[in-house]
């Protein structure tokens, strides 16, 4: 299990793809880890890219530090992985929670950046009360609490009954998710407002959605669009939060167009 130490925390990772390649650096959602992006690996390569997966702080196989975290936290452990392999520019992929860290990459971080894909994401949560219940359904119950209407807003419901081991999969994985980070990094969602911020971001950008993501839903995608200039949107139909999953075929073609272009 490869691990780097950056921003006091122990980085799971993972190369694909030859070394001399540009970098593509993905970053994963709230309760999952770097095995969500296993369907885009074989097209990330066929578009020359090496790619860097990693588990999140408080994820996956990733340290778990005390919280809360921040966005600024969990964005500088993706630059701090970067620095670690001396990488100095990289495009960005990063779905929900791991999209907020690339939109705040690109505001702070322009320098370092060459594209950014944003899927199934926000500038701004709210529902301090919806993020409370959840933390405390954590804190008494664990991941069990939480994982089936999890699963229901990542997946349409029939995107669970026609890809039954991808689903399973990734509830195995929310699951297995450390209750500590992700009550952390939940503060971290929901103390954070890139509204305004991500006026600045001049690379770039995809913006992904499926048009029946409940939780960050097309209206959120439609206004970081809106607010990055020259960005592109593109909704999937028949899809939910985990879209890159459900519609991969999609989501990839999309990657195609945008990346290798």
């Amino acid at each position: 299990m490869p691990t780097a130490h950056v921003n006091g925390a122990d980085l799971h990772y993972h190369f694909d793809g030859p070394e001399d390649a540009p970098v593509i650096l993905v970053s994963n959602s709230l309760a999952s880890d770097l095995t969500m992006w296993d369907h885009q690996i074989d097209t990330l390569l066929g578009l020359g890219f090496r790619v860097l997966r990693y588990d999140s702080r408080g994820h996956g196989q990733s340290g778990v530090t005390p919280g809360p975290y921040s966005i600024e936290m969990l964005t500088a452990d993706a630059v701090g992985l970067l620095d670690a392999f001396g990488i100095e520019r990289a495009s960005f992929m990063g779905c929900s929670k791991g999209g907020m860290v690339g939109q705040m990459a690109g505001t702070k971080h322009g320098d370092r950046i060459d594209r950014l894909v944003l899927c199934s994401t926000s500038a701004y949560m709210g529902g301090g009360d919806m993020w409370a219940a959840r933390i405390e359904a954590v804190t008494n119950g664990g991941m069990a609490a939480v994982v089936d209407a999890t699963i229901d807003r990542w997946f349409t419901a029939p995107g669970q009954e026609r890809m039954p081991d991808d689903v399973a999969q990734v509830r195995e994985v929310i699951l297995a998710t450390p209750p500590e980070g992700f009550i952390a990094c939940a503060q971290a969602i929901a103390a954070m407002d890139q509204r305004e911020s991500i006026r600045a971001i001049d690379r770039p950008t995809l913006v992904i959605v499926g048009e029946k993501d409940s939780g960050t839903p097309p209206s959120a995608a439609e206004l970081i669009h809106d607010r990055i200039a020259g960005s592109k949107l593109v909704m999937l139909p028949e899809a939910a939060h985990f879209c890159n999953v459900e519609r991969a075929g999609a989501f990839n073609a999309a990657l195609e167009e945008f990346l290798g272009g």
